[in-house]
């Protein structure tokens, strides 16, 4: 099964996103901010990592940088979720190294589409 990072500091965002996850059969876990989210991905690291742009201790810019620093950081799907609808900080999160970004709010539909964009295989 595939494994799943769900970082937001939102409880209902992260237990959507979890929702939707599941119905895609991945295991899922939960982070509420950026240390704690890398603390998990150094314990395991996720097959995708869906995360929010504003995190309590950094920015989800800042965050994605840090994985793809990592050994084995290149393989993770990262999904930002944002309201942020500004081409200039989109553009910079896939210049980290983000693969695409749904917009809140966000259903499984959409989440299902933009992974499909990507190639990830559902």
């Amino acid at each position: 099964m595939k494994h799943c990072l769900v970082v937001d500091d939102s409880r209902v965002i992260r237990t959507v996103a979890r929702r939707i996850m599941e119905e895609l059969h991945y295991s899922v876990e939960e982070a509420e901010d950026g240390m704690t989210a890398l603390r998990a991905v150094r314990e395991k690291m996720p097959d995708l990592i869906f995360l929010d742009w504003n995190l309590p201790t950094m920015k989800g810019v800042e965050f994605v940088k840090s994985v793809r620093g990592q050994q084995e950081g290149g393989h993770p799907v990262i999904l930002f979720c944002t309201t942020e609808a500004d081409s200039t900080e989109i553009a910079s999160a896939m210049a980290a190294g983000a693969n695409e970004y749904v917009m809140k709010p966000f259903d499984g539909a959409g989440v299902r589409a933009k992974l499909a964009d990507i190639g990830v295989t559902i």
